[in-house]
């Protein structure tokens, strides 16, 4: 899609595309650049679009998805890499997802849940990280068991274990690494959802809606979100399907 002053003006309204960004996801924001901005797969995300419009970058950074999204409608952002959930979509136009994340569930050693389908089960207690994609997604379809929400994934493992709690929901690669304080845990087969990464701007300009939703299929096409994932040294973040 070309570029028009109508674009810019919609998404740079001051001039610079300021990019919100969620810090805690690890997969897409793995570093700092010298001047202490974050780097990773979503800030290139963000820098690529602004580059698109011909205008500069800043980068708005959230310590959690849920406060990214609150902030829609607050002048905070222009646009916004998180993950695409209905509950944040009612404010938020998201493009298709450019790249998606496994979610699963870590079982303690001895637990007799063997599968994904056992773990929605009266007195399963399921530990999760407050307000993420995931945990958007549990709310909705978990019927029988209970969520305990944690602030923040490190909080979250740590209430699994204190707790004695039965399962504990992730991205998968970062419950891999949680599995290490955890002798004898397991990590079930397959997986529940996969996050979709996306973009997002405020609803309202299809023009602009249309661009982001373009620029995003561009960047699966033409390989520039795997030479991200591959740039930044990322394992267990892929290229989502190309719509």
């Amino acid at each position: 899609m070309n570029v028009t002053p109508e674009i810019v003006a919609h998404l740079a309204p001051k001039g610079v595309l300021r990019v919100g960004i969620n810090m805690s996801n690890f997969l897409l924001v793995n570093g700092r650049s010298p001047d202490g901005g974050p780097t990773g797969v979503s800030p290139s995300m963000g820098k690529a679009i602004a580059d698109r419009l011909g205008v500069p970058v800043r980068y708005v950074t959230f310590p959690n998805p849920g406060l990214a999204g609150d902030a829609a409608g607050t002048d905070a952002w222009d646009i916004v890499n998180i993950g695409a959930e209905p509950q944040r979509a009612e404010k938020i136009a998201f493009t298709n997802a450019y790249a998606e994340i496994e979610c699963t569930y870590l079982v303690p050693a001895g637990s007799p849940i063997t599968s994904i389908a056992e773990v929605d089960r009266p007195g399963i207690r399921i530990a999760v990280s407050a307000r993420a994609a995931y945990d958007l997604w549990l709310e909705r379809n978990i019927k029988q068991a209970t969520l305990i929400r944690g602030e923040g994934l490190d909080a979250t493992m740590h209430m699994f274990g204190e707790q004695r709690l039965e399962v504990l929901a992730g991205l998968r690669p970062r419950l891999l690494t949680d599995a290490e304080f955890f002798p004898g845990s397991r990590i079930l087969d397959g997986n529940f959802m996969a996050v979709q990464q996306a973009v997002g701007t405020l609803r309202g300009n299809s023009a602009a809606e249309a661009f982001l939703s373009d620029f995003v299929e561009e960047a699966k096409r033409s390989g520039l979100v795997a030479r991200f994932i591959q740039e930044h040294g990322v394992r267990g973040l892929s290229v989502a399907p190309v719509a």
